[in-house]
């Protein structure tokens, strides 16, 4: 997901500190692969480390299991949309958890960047998995619908007018459940990461955008204050939270400070 800043993005060779400033969101902090002159081989082998990454630290499969496998069906098929989609690793582990379960799911996976859209539609798609470049505003005005709609890491790229856009065309275009994960701003978060992923760090933006990331994240009171009435924030173990929104909840078009925390 690719957002323009005021600030350069770091280089690959800059090491992170220790101990940064976490007290309050990055929100100027510029992550190496949002730069659209960033080096492509190192983006694309961020996109192949994400399974892996991500596998270990969003949580996904706990998610699946509690929220979305419930309302799957073998008999009739579920529609799931991924706003943000990146290399697609979310996009095929769901379909692959579904399929591994019997249950019928067509997922469609977007992202307006052409770049993570290249990577995702080089690889062959899984059956039921749709690769589309796309926004979530052009979705909702081509007027299209999906029973769930799930995004990983999107919100804090966001700045607060995009992310008021983005939750009001999740809420537009879901028509059961709207689930948006991202990362706790901790500092438990931030050295844990630090140490596990310095493998990775000349191999590909994984270490340095991955604490950006941390450092750009909300907290849950945070998170909590900017979520519209009708949506709720759930705490996961460890340093995770869920942005949720179940159709019936309350009007799309609320003011903000209406979430809450749910452990």
């Amino acid at each position: 997901m690719s957002t323009t800043r005021a600030s350069s993005a770091p280089s690959i060779a800059a090491r992170p500190p220790w101990w940064p400033d976490l007290s309050r969101r990055g929100v100027d902090l510029v992550e190496l692969m949002d730069d659209p002159g960033c080096d492509l081989g190192l983006l694309n082998a961020t996109y192949r480390a994400f399974p892996v990454v991500n596998g270990l630290v969003a949580g996904w499969r706990r998610v699946y299991l509690r929220r979305l496998r419930p309302l799957l069906s073998a008999e009739s098929m579920t529609r799931l949309l991924d706003v943000g989609s990146g290399g697609g690793d979310l996009a095929r582990a769901m379909a692959g958890w579904a399929r591994g379960d019997g249950l019928l799911l067509e997922v469609v996976a977007v992202d307006p960047d052409e770049r993570a859209h290249d990577f995702a539609a080089s690889r062959p798609a899984p059956a039921g998995v749709e690769f589309r470049r796309a926004s979530s505003a052009e979705l909702v005005a081509a007027g299209e619908t999906f029973d769930v709609v799930v995004s990983n890491h999107v919100l804090h790229h966001l700045d607060d007018r995009s992310r008021e856009a983005f939750l009001d065309d999740s809420a537009r275009l879901a028509t059961r459940l709207v689930l948006h994960a991202d990362i706790e701003r901790a500092r438990g978060a931030y050295l844990a990461y630090r140490a596990s992923t310095w493998p990775w760090r000349t191999r590909s933006f994984v270490h340095v955008d991955g604490l950006l990331s941390i450092r750009r994240s909300f907290t849950p009171a945070e998170l909590i204050d900017v979520a519209p009435r009708g949506w709720r924030v759930v705490r996961q173990w460890p340093f995770r939270l869920l942005l949720v929104r179940e159709v019936g909840a309350g009007p799309v078009d609320a003011p903000g400070g209406g979430g809450r925390a749910d452990a």
